[in-house]
């Protein structure tokens, strides 16, 4: 198991919370399935069967989010109210105003809520309290924005905070196109966008493409800049780094794959892929960190 998309924050490296300690802390959220009248639940679900809120694997932590959502889609309740104020406008001569009619597409959804698909989601984060990582598993920050808010709601005081480092992703993203040279220990794969600053805000996107230098420095001295870069990190991780620092894309390659354990224990093969992310990806990260000038100091 290997995360796809990084959220990164920080926390104080070490970071002392216990495992029991986050325990204690995430039970009062747990994940109840919704009942019939509600659209969205979410809370601490057990990362493994059976298992407890807070998953351990040489003392790195795993927590999970889950979220029930119903689908109850707009144009459904239009169509069921549309058909009831049809009846409503025969029986009673006219049609109803905005007022009922807003009243009868309430009472439609009340009706139609249990009736409605319900969509199960998970969201995987992980806590290096060693060096001080939490890491949400989702290519877009509203999700880790759902999981940051419980958790700051849970842990009474917690000192997280958003990753910041000292130079712009883009700027420097931007000077290693330009240059053709990756920083010591990654390569520049072949996909990335650049995009324009001013008003037209004109973008190109490379996909599984050769870069020509000459071609990249065209479109950099026109006005545009790098958003999105692929790279591969010491030949054992590719990935693709954004400019608001999250990470996307994250693939482990052959020369990992070919260290994993072959045991068919479900529970074993678990705790095996999760001790080789962690410790390969808080390798990158800090190398990714360390090539953006190092971390913003508050």
């Amino acid at each position: 198991m290997w995360f796809k998309n990084l959220q990164i924050y920080r926390l104080p490296a070490p970071w002392a919370y216990t495992p029991e300690q986050l325990e204690k802390a995430l039970e009062p959220g747990s994940f109840v399935p919704a009942n019939s009248n509600e659209l969205l639940r979410q809370g601490w679900d057990a990362p493994r069967p059976n298992g407890g809120l807070v998953h351990v694997v040489n003392k790195q932590m795993l927590i999970m989010l889950g979220t029930e959502k119903k689908l109850l889609p707009a144009s459904v309740i239009n169509q069921v109210a549309k058909a009831k104020a049809a009846e409503m406008e025969e029986a009673q001569g006219f049609p109803p105003g905005k007022k009922a009619m807003k009243e009868l597409k309430e009472r439609v959804a009340d009706e139609l809520l249990p009736r409605a698909f319900t969509l199960r989601s998970t969201v995987w984060t992980w806590i290096d309290p060693v060096n001080g990582w939490l890491v949400v598993d989702a290519a877009s920050p509203a999700k880790a924005d759902d999981v940051v808010k419980l958790l700051l709601k849970a842990v009474d005081k917690m000192p997280l905070e958003s990753l910041r480092v000292q130079r712009s992703p883009v700027a420097v993203m931007t000077g290693w196109l330009e240059a053709d040279e990756a920083p010591y220990g990654f390569t520049i794969d072949q996909d990335t966008e650049l995009r324009a600053t001013g008003e037209s805000r004109a973008a190109v996107r490379y996909v599984k493409h050769t870069l020509e230098p000459d071609d990249i420095r065209r479109h950099i001295a026109a006005g545009k800049q790098c958003t999105r870069l692929a790279m591969t990190w010491n030949d054992r991780v590719s990935f693709v780094l954004t400019e608001s620092l999250a990470i996307k894309g994250i693939k482990p390659l052959d020369v990992i794959k070919e260290g994993e354990s072959a045991t068919h224990n479900d529970d074993e093969r678990f705790d095996n892929d999760i001790v080789l992310m962690t410790g390969e990806l808080s390798k990158m990260l800090a190398d990714i960190v360390e090539a953006l000038g190092g971390e913003a100091k508050a």
